[in-house]
């Protein structure tokens, strides 16, 4: 997998990379991570990549011509290249979302900024538009690491144990059951008995009913659908 992030900040991307699980799955080359700046590609002579908007108001607007000459060239050079734009209006990220995009070769990420893009370069450009949740950022890049990071993990080989994937919340209708480690006891709180006793079978089952409840607490949305279900 190839990641490209297209941004006026790159220093705010790449040292995600330098530790963990990622650090890792570049050293493996199962990952590879670049930057396109598009204030490199800029005609101005000023080095300007953002401009009012044509409609006034509040705040400047990235303009079409960089990113469309950053855009077209990384087309030219990577056909595959698949283009995201992080975006209020985009549709829900999920994690059949990120599934499904780690079995691309070449994602492309493009951060916006300020007041945001020039919505012909969106229409021009954009693949997909996802949006990470109903708030509101200053740019385009922790949206694109959030995805990146999702995508990863879901590539042959980035995780330690691949079977971790298929636990995990999200992989069901249910989140995932509540997890502990050692001692047994710790400050007069306990781990369930039963996880103790080696019945895989009880554990599975208690798992299942323990996963049931934290998504009718914390998730009654999902809970709700899956209720629908069974």
């Amino acid at each position: 997998m190839r990641f490209t992030y297209v941004t006026l900040f790159e220093n705010l991307i790449a040292s995600y990379f330098e530790d963990s699980i990622l650090k890792r799955a570049i050293a493996k080359e199962l990952l590879s991570v670049d930057f396109s700046n598009p204030r490199d590609y800029t005609n101005n002579k000023h080095g300007k990549v953002d401009d009012y908007q044509a409609s006034g108001g509040a705040g400047l607007v990235l303009f079409p011509q960089p990113l469309f000459d950053l855009l077209r060239q990384i087309k030219q050079e990577s056909p595959e290249a698949y283009i995201i734009f992080p975006t209020p209006s985009g549709k829900l990220f999920t994690q059949n979302d990120a599934k499904r995009l780690a079995l691309k070769k070449h994602v492309v990420f493009v951060s916006g900024r300020y007041e945001g893009i020039d919505e012909r370069v969106i229409e021009t450009f954009a693949d997909e538009l996802f949006c990470i949740g109903d708030y509101v950022l200053t740019g385009g890049e922790l949206p694109s690491l959030v995805m990146s990071d999702a995508i990863s993990r879901n590539i042959k080989g980035v995780l330690g144990n691949e079977d971790s994937l298929s636990m995990e919340s999200f992989e069901s209708p249910l989140l995932e059951a509540p997890c502990f480690s050692k001692p047994p006891v710790y400050e007069n709180k306990s781990v369930p008995s039963e996880f103790l006793k080696g019945n895989h079978a009880k554990i599975t089952s208690l798992k299942n009913k323990m996963s049931e409840s934290k998504t009718q607490y914390f998730r009654p949305d999902l809970f709700s659908r899956f209720s629908v279900k069974h």
